[in-house]
């Protein structure tokens, strides 16, 4: 009888070291998708005041409309969680699009080969962002989803799982509401 109830507890504490390191390693799966975020982001601030700048030469008396960049990507850089980081980047590609669409304005600008480069490396990057964030929130997806399954969720709170936060871009919302076409 002793030993049916050791082998149980032996049992009991193996599934339960199972799942503790199901949890961990969903953990680091998250920090490193977040990581992989924060690279094709560093690139992409990297990149804004070199386009910045190719602008400026063509369209100085725009210049709150690059004001508008250089402070998006400055709260961008400075962002400190995932929620931070996704206002900040949903202000900075507001901004470059209105940059880009300023750049409509002036043809020469257009056919600038250093404009060009820096406007397709750019949208390059924000392929990559997106792969990324997708990946991330996957990531998230399986992590709180593991926590808040059962035998997990007795473990998760005991041990600090929290639930993690989706990597959400501001003004989403807006961007899947219908637009509406009059003529």
């Amino acid at each position: 009888m002793g030993w049916a109830i050791g082998g149980i507890v032996v049992l009991l504490a193996v599934f339960g070291i199972g799942i503790y390191n199901q949890l961990v390693t969903l953990r680091q799966r998250i920090k490193n998708a977040w990581a992989q975020i924060e690279v094709q982001l560093k690139r992409r601030y990297d990149l804004v005041p070199n386009l910045v700048s190719t602008v400026k030469g063509y369209a100085a008396h725009e210049k709150e409309t690059l004001e508008r960049v250089i402070e998006a990507r400055n709260r961008a850089v400075g962002a400190e969680n995932v929620q931070e980081q996704a206002g900040a980047e949903g202000m900075l590609t507001g901004a470059l699009r209105q940059l880009f669409a300023l750049a409509e304005n002036y043809p020469e600008l257009k056919a600038n080969t250093n404009f060009m480069r820096l406007q397709e490396e750019l949208t390059n990057t924000e392929g990559k962002i997106a792969f990324s964030r997708q990946f991330f929130n996957d990531t998230v997806l399986k992590y709180n989803t593991a926590i808040q399954r059962f035998p997990a969720v007795l473990l998760a709170g005991i041990f600090g799982f929290p639930p993690e936060g989706y990597f959400n871009l501001e003004g989403e919302t807006e961007a899947r509401q219908t637009v509406r076409v009059e003529f």
